[in-house]
């Protein structure tokens, strides 16, 4: 029991730092990123409970990294899904191309 305790705080620890890491300066709440960063470090799951209260993001403001569109990321704006990619079956003029070189005419 005490390992499963103690691998469960070893993820949390582990989340909470790669969370400090990856999320921008300009979205984390209180103090500068490198403090944070030193107190999630030092203070393991105290300091992982600290960022998660005090300065993760609020959700309203939370950055999704990927997004795209007019708002991606930006905190108060909607959150668009970016475009589904296209494979070349989908595109007309590489479909026409195709054709004309089985055709021969390339």
């Amino acid at each position: 029991m005490p390992v499963v305790i103690g691998l469960a705080l070893l993820a949390f620890w582990l989340y909470c730092l790669f969370d400090v890491i990856t999320t921008p300066e300009e979205h984390i709440r209180n103090l500068p990123k490198l403090l944070w960063v030193l107190i999630v470090v030092l203070l393991v799951t105290v300091g992982g409970l600290l960022w998660m209260l005090l300065g993760r993001p609020l959700q309203q403001e939370a950055y999704t990294p990927g997004a795209s569109g007019s708002g991606g990321g930006v905190p108060g704006s909607p959150k668009r899904r970016p475009p589904a990619p296209r494979g070349p079956e989908d595109d007309p003029e590489f479909l026409r191309s195709l054709e004309r070189r089985l055709r021969g005419e390339e």
